[in-house]
């Protein structure tokens, strides 16, 4: 594929819409729709994203035995999605404090412990440059209502067998999905 130029086309409060030119590899011309938290993209580089928009935050219980998931009614698909808890990047906060600040105001919930970070990886490639920290941890505590009003949250501690479950009925945010998946087959 060749790039031609990005076209900025609508400037929303937290995305931008745009719309990428390129020619496929048989010279036919093309317009890909993606959006993006910068504001001013204006080349083929800008598109890989060079900063970290927002967290995702993957905690077990202390034991090990039990993981949180969100139950989350989520506007765009316009019904309750698991999903596990994360946010945006505040401007002047670092990753784990992004992480820790949304784990509490999501579930009341404190990291205890982060044991890994993930590399570089990207929200919904099909339409977005948006990147996520993805941490992996502990957390403990007692669950809050969140802290936000514009959101409908409600967290939760889950087993392996209850998790299976709800994998095989309900909703779900695909990388929460796919964690999952892997954790029930350990």
């Amino acid at each position: 594929m060749e790039f031609e130029f990005l076209e900025k086309k609508e400037q929303g409060k937290f995305i931008t819409r745009y719309d990428i030119h390129y020619k496929t590899v048989d010279e036919q011309e093309k317009v890909y729709e993606m959006i993006s938290r910068n504001p001013d993209l204006k080349s083929r580089e800008d598109l890989s994203n060079p900063k970290e928009d927002a967290v995702a935050i993957i905690m077990h219980d202390v034991t090990g035995e039990k993981i949180l998931i969100n139950k989350e009614f989520r506007m765009a698909p316009g019904e309750w999605v698991y999903n596990f808890p994360a946010g945006l990047i505040d401007e002047g906060e670092n990753r784990e404090q992004a992480a820790r600040r949304e784990l509490k105001e999501e579930t009341g919930l404190d990291i205890v412990r982060i044991d890994e970070w993930w590399g570089k990886c990207y929200s919904a490639i099909g339409f977005s440059n948006e990147r996520n920290a993805c941490c992996v941890g502990v957390a403990d505590g007692t669950f809050s209502k969140s802290t936000s009003t514009q959101e409908e949250i409600v967290p939760g501690w889950y087993t392996k067998e209850e998790v299976k479950k709800l994998l095989e009925t309900e909703a779900f945010a695909v990388r929460t999905q796919a964690y999952c998946y892997m954790w029930v087959k350990k």
